[in-house]
């Protein structure tokens, strides 16, 4: 396979300017960056924009998919979904889309106030609102659910090594037993359309707590709706991420699932960047491990009967 080209700041300033008819003579232009060091592909353009640069062609037909699948969710949920201006392959193959900015900041850097649940609330509501079929005729594919006892298993045995280098107490993960875990399966028939992305850096929030918008469609999927509140959970912090799928009008069996989900999650990524077996900061999963582990009302896993409606 030939090797994608790295993007550099000339070669994105050239493009901008045909996309944007901004500095046509060569000269000016808006300021171009990336947005973080160790993402070569996306881009800060100037104030208003930002451009996303396919790195293979497996990343370009899901940004591709996602052109089409922004457009389907859009009239769904109230926060905003990017908009593009321009899209088009920026190397043989190889897609971009230039998208127009959402105001704000990340969830990493601002608290979700209890409107900003609200508007969680109905991302996860609009989201569940979209049709299967719709979603499936863009090419949008169906995942199974996850094993939570397979992932809780190896929780704990990541919980261990964290609680031999003082970072974690293992006993914690004691509270979900494998008969809980075995209560909080994946119920059948209950696949909506997930954005499978949900982190900090993809949940737009403003200074007042209010969640204006959801970036990064290119992760979804057909699939566990707890996976979303997992990803919630991440973002924003166990309480505030299921008390919005509660407002959303989940029970507490899917509400359970998700957060279980994103704290096994959590212990098994922090134990693998701190072995050497994969990248990120350190202060923000560990920042995430606690957000997971923050205590909620639903904390006590409880009997449910298998007749118990799911939305």
């Amino acid at each position: 396979m030939t090797q994608a080209p790295t993007p550099t700041a000339d070669g994105v300033r050239r493009l901008v300017r045909s996309l944007l008819k901004e500095g046509a003579d060569g000269t000016g232009g808006p300021d171009v960056r990336p947005v973080t060091q160790d993402r070569a592909h996306t881009w800060w353009i100037g104030s208003g924009h930002v451009l996303r640069l396919a790195p293979d062609r497996e990343a370009s037909v899901r940004r591709r998919r996602e052109l089409r699948l922004r457009d389907v969710v859009r009239p769904h949920v109230p926060v905003t979904v990017p908009t593009s201006v321009a899209h088009g392959d920026w190397a043989p193959g190889l897609a971009y889309t230039l998208d127009t900015r959402v105001p704000g900041g990340t969830a990493d850097e601002y608290d979700v106030s209890a409107v900003g649940e609200a508007d969680l609330a109905g991302l996860l509501g609009g989201l569940r609102a979209v049709p299967a079929r719709q979603a499936e005729a863009l090419g949008v594919p169906r995942t199974a659910p996850r094993s939570l006892e397979a992932l809780r298993r190896m929780a704990v045995h990541a919980a261990e090594r964290l609680a031999a280098a003082d970072e974690f107490d293992a006993a914690r993960l004691l509270q979900l037993t494998p008969p809980g875990a075995a209560q909080l399966a994946a119920q059948s028939g209950t696949a909506v359309l997930t954005h499978h992305g949900l982190t900090g850096a993809h949940v737009v929030v403003s200074g007042d707590g209010r969640v204006r918008g959801v970036l990064d469609w290119t992760a979804a999927v057909l699939g566990d709706p707890a996976e979303d509140i997992a990803g919630l959970a991440v973002a924003v912090g166990a309480p505030a991420a299921v008390r919005a799928a509660t407002l959303a009008g989940y029970s507490a069996r899917p509400c359970l699932r998700g957060l279980w989900l994103a704290r096994c999650d959590t212990v098994v990524r922090l134990t693998d960047r701190l072995e050497g077996r994969a990248d990120g900061p350190l202060p923000l999963l560990r920042a995430q491990l606690r957000r997971v582990w923050e205590p909620i009302l639903l904390e006590r896993v409880t009997d449910f009967q298998e007749d118990d409606p799911e939305p």
